[in-house]
């Protein structure tokens, strides 16, 4: 396979032709072999090419692209990220699999993570406190067996899953719906910057590509199809998530879900996928098992341990639980009186052990 500068610039004009999708992109590789033999080939031969209609067939004979690909190679290279084309043997194996490959991924980060076994994980963007800790949770405990974790990179449960998984030492792939040098959302910038460093970014958008709503469907069968399986926490009956794992489904990979309070809206979409036969997970080990995946423990060592506390804290700790608990209910269980409760509380707040929410709401 030619990796080389001219080879890609070639890939990237194929990829430049209006009217071309992956499919069709796919199919005259298969049948011209390589992007410079395509443009070589006559317009009455492209045409008979499966995908890839007459209007097609005439740009790519006239080489009538979209853009400049020299120019797009070199904006990639100035952000740090690497082109990898669908015939790279650095190419993601996992990801052949699937109906419409993206032809052409930017990466950046640790790429040859690329080849590791990943579970994806999504969830609501507005996630509460039990999605969130179950999310960085599992993404942890993933990273602890050596499994990483792949994502969209997005506010809540999928930002929960990668610091997880960084968190566990594990490898995690944020997969973008921009351009790989877009930051989205923006309060995201230090965990992008963790993922070009320590995991991996990657997109199918041209460099410069703002975060258009129709882009991240697409995105989402990338997630899916990188994955052995799909692990949803916390969706709305028509969230986003059920795309991802109605994709999933179609491309032969497993779905999971997190069962969640039957009060909350938010665990409506996991509560029907549970209903419909996707694996109930409460921890890793849940996904680890229904893989048949036995491997070892990661260096990262055991799971961590409840901060140290006095007797007083561990009332109030247990208390809370695992869902956020008002003050008045955390005295009642308690079984102190609020004064003694609200002392312990600053005290644990000052030390870390609990977090205080609007509305005197603590969680730990």
């Amino acid at each position: 396979m030619d990796t080389s500068p001219d080879a890609i610039i070639s890939w990237l004009a194929l990829s430049m032709v209006s009217g071309l999708g992956n499919i069709g992109f796919r199919n005259l590789l298969e049948r011209f072999g390589t992007p410079e033999s395509v443009f070589k080939a006559d317009p009455a031969s492209l045409s008979k090419v499966k995908g890839v209609r007459r209007q097609a067939a005439r740009r790519i004979f006239g080489k009538e692209l979209s853009g400049d690909p020299e120019a797009e190679l070199e904006n990639a290279r100035r952000h740090g990220a690497r082109l990898i084309t669908y015939g790279d043997p650095s190419y993601p194996g996992i990801l052949r699999e699937i109906h419409d490959p993206p032809m052409i991924l930017y990466a950046r980060g640790r790429i040859s993570g690329l080849q590791s076994l990943l579970i994806g994980v999504v969830g609501s963007r507005n996630a509460t406190h039990y999605g969130l800790k179950a999310a960085e949770m599992i993404g942890m405990g993933l990273a602890r067996r050596g499994v990483g974790v792949v994502s969209g990179l997005a506010r809540g449960i999928d930002s929960a899953a990668h610091r997880g998984c960084l968190r566990g030492g594990g490898l995690t792939v944020g997969v973008l719906g921009t351009g790989i040098d877009i930051v989205y959302p923006a309060e995201n910038r230090p965990l992008f910057s963790r993922l070009a460093k320590e995991g991996v970014l990657l997109s199918e958008f041209p460099v410069g590509t703002p975060p258009d709503p129709q882009n991240f469907p697409r995105r989402n069968r990338i997630i899916s199809g990188l994955s052995r399986g799909v692990l949803v926490v916390e969706a709305t009956l028509k969230s986003g998530s059920l795309i991802t794992a109605s994709l999933a489904l179609e491309q032969g990979r497993d779905v999971y879900a997190v069962p969640g309070s039957i009060d909350s809206f938010k665990s409506t979409g996991t509560h029907c996928l549970i209903k419909q036969g996707a694996k109930l997970v409460e921890n890793a080990e849940d996904i680890l098992d229904e893989l048949g995946f036995h491997g070892g423990r990661s260096p990262a060592g055991p799971p961590d341990a409840l901060p140290a506390m006095d007797p007083d804290e561990q009332t109030i700790h247990q208390a809370i639980g695992n869902y956020p608990a008002h003050i008045d209910e955390i005295v009642r269980r308690a079984r102190m009186d609020v004064g003694r409760v609200s002392a312990i509380l600053t005290r644990m707040e000052l030390k870390g052990k609990v977090r205080q929410l609007p509305g005197k709401m603590f969680v730990v």
